[in-house]
């Protein structure tokens, strides 16, 4: 790209004693989802009344105590919508509305119409005050723009005093394109809207200072929260709130160092829905807080219903790669990371009190999620992964050299496939590949003889392709025995290099596996494994299932 001349960097704030990078988030903040106004006027098709009450509340539900549900003065769904939750006594006690307003008189009276008669409201006024918005929108100086607000301010203050319903009013001012103003200029209108509404410690005001548009790092964003902290006067009677916004892809990041930088508040929206690249995702910043430990005051644990209400009504899809909502976000493809899930898996059983699994930030049943989806088996995927299948899904142990062989057929299905493969088609494979096989040999029946402790004889009755035969055969072991005589039948050398045992605890508890692996003279390897319900049957089926893929194979 050539035409970077036309752009500036965006200026740093001086602030050389900055105290922010050295705290930490240690509590939830009050959150305000604005899904239902920021969020919905970003739509394609806006939401109907019936599909902004559905959103409505499943955000009550999830544990929101403000919620912008709209700018009523914009048009009559807006302002119908807020009468509906009023007149239907819709609104818990302990619940706030906010309605957004320009500094206009009679948008400000019409959203105070809107309101009549609720008991929780905030009403957020606004106007812009950035250098590019005073000089190309409104072409008006900084003195004219603190007139807009002070006046906007004061007309708010006035109607509310004359209120006789009881309502409880709360103010909120945006100087709007915040991180686009200078931050003197910032200081002085909001402490000049703040002197018309005389705040308290008892009775603060909300100062919301938006990332309209998001033009710089996070820790500029930082940096500007700290210096208007410091600078206000009135900062143990305001409620500082944040509202970033993700044109460079980091509003979740800006939004965690605001909080950090001293700020009370973060206004957003779920999965960041918003105008142009949208908000800040308050499901991504309440499970950050989470997997550190803090609890986020919002009830994330049904993730699945959270994304269908969402889905449905904003006409959005959640990205299969979101945090934490994403279909494919607990899902492992890679054999590396197969393998360390697996490993981790395993390890929780000794601390079961605290979550630590490589490559899984959070418990998934946390959210509501599944195991099942964890490790997903394709080209990419190795020996751990397709292991972990086996054993979560079918109570197959596998022995290491088995993994190793099975996860070599298992990338060559997927490769000609050019697909995945779900776990009963794992096991499906590993069943067909490995077990029980009786081709061209099979055991009929066989009669073992102990002579002593370190002395087995057996006669056994095999076909072998086609035609029954009797073979005989001794050694310290049953299957030692049974291998000596299919050697002598076979005029073939081979021994047992591997083997593995255990009860199939799913399913059929009755049930054993045995896994084998032989080398012949010329030292390559055959796995089979045998499945039974008598120790001894399955480990010669095994042994039997492991000769038919060396003759198979030779």
């Amino acid at each position: 790209m050539k035409n970077t001349q036309k752009y500036k960097p965006y200026p740093t704030i001086g602030l050389p004693d900055r105290q922010w990078p050295n705290r930490t988030i240690k509590e939830a903040p009050q959150w305000c989802s604005v899904d239902l106004r920021d969020g919905n006027q970003a739509l394609e098709i806006p939401m109907t009344l019936e599909q902004k009450l559905v959103y409505y509340n499943k955000l009550l539900e999830i544990g929101f105590k403000t919620i912008e549900i709209g700018f009523p003065a914009a048009s009559d769904t807006e302002y119908e919508f807020t009468r509906y939750l009023i007149d239907n006594h819709l609104i818990p006690d302990d619940v706030y509305i906010q309605v957004l307003t320009q500094s206009r008189r009679h948008i400000i009276e019409k959203t105070f119409e809107a309101v009549r008669g609720c008991k929780n409201v905030v009403i957020h006024l606004y106007n812009s005050t950035s250098t590019l918005q005073r000089e190309v929108v409104f072409q008006m100086d900084r003195a004219q723009i603190i007139d807009l607000a002070v006046s906007g301010a004061g007309l708010i203050r006035e109607i509310a005093a004359q209120d006789t319903t009881g309502t409880n009013f709360v103010y909120e001012y945006s100087p709007e394109s915040f991180t686009g103003t200078e931050m003197d200029f910032a200081v002085e209108i909001c402490d000049a809207v703040c002197d018309v509404w005389q705040p308290t410690p008892q009775k603060k005001v909300i100062i919301n200072l938006p990332a309209t548009v998001e033009m710089s790092t996070p820790n500029i964003y930082a940096d500007q929260i700290e210096y208007f902290s410091r600078h206000t006067r009135y900062r143990d009677s305001i409620l500082i709130s944040l509202h970033p916004h993700n044109d460079r892809g980091t509003a979740v990041a800006a939004a965690e160092l605001g909080l950090m930088a001293g700020a009370d508040r973060v206004e957003g929206t779920l999965f960041g829905n918003g105008e142009r690249t949208g908000n800040a995702d308050l499901v991504t910043l309440a499970l950050n807080l989470y997997t550190h430990g803090i609890d986020p005051k919002l009830d994330l644990s049904d993730i699945n219903s959270l994304i269908a209400i969402y889905e449905e009504n904003n006409r959005i899809p959640v990205h299969p790669r979101h945090p934490y909502a994403g279909k494919l976000v607990y899902t492992a493809f890679s054999g590396s990371h197969q393998d360390a899930i697996k490993k981790g898996m395993a390890a929780m059983k000794k601390h079961p009190d605290y979550w630590a699994v490589p490559y899984l930030p959070i418990d998934p049943k946390d959210v509501g999620r599944s195991y099942d989806p964890i490790i997903r088996i394709n080209s990419q995927s190795g020996k751990g992964g397709v292991a972990y299948v086996l054993e979560q899904f079918y109570g197959l142990i596998l022995p290491r050299p088995v993994q190793q062989a099975f996860s070599l057929e298992v990338t060559r299905v997927s490769e000609e496939r050019n697909s995945d493969l779900g776990p009963d088609e794992i096991y499906q494979l590993f069943i067909d590949t490995y077990a029980n096989k009786v081709s061209p040999l099979k055991l009929l029946t066989y009669q073992e003889n102990m002579i002593n402790e370190q002395n087995f004889t057996i006669s056994a009755l095999i076909e072998y392709q086609g035609e029954e035969y009797t073979v005989n055969g001794s050694g310290n072991g049953l299957l030692d025995a049974f291998c000596q005589a299919m050697q002598n039948f076979l005029n073939r050398e081979f021994e047992i290099t591997t083997y593995q045992e255990h009860a199939l605890n799913r399913g059929s508890s009755s049930k054993a596996i045995t896994y084998v692996q032989i080398q012949n003279g010329d030292h390559q390897t055959h796995i089979g494994c045998g499945i039974s319900s008598s120790i001894s049957k399955s480990s010669l089926r095994a042994v039997v299932s492991s000769i038919n893929r060396m003759l198979d194979l030779s």
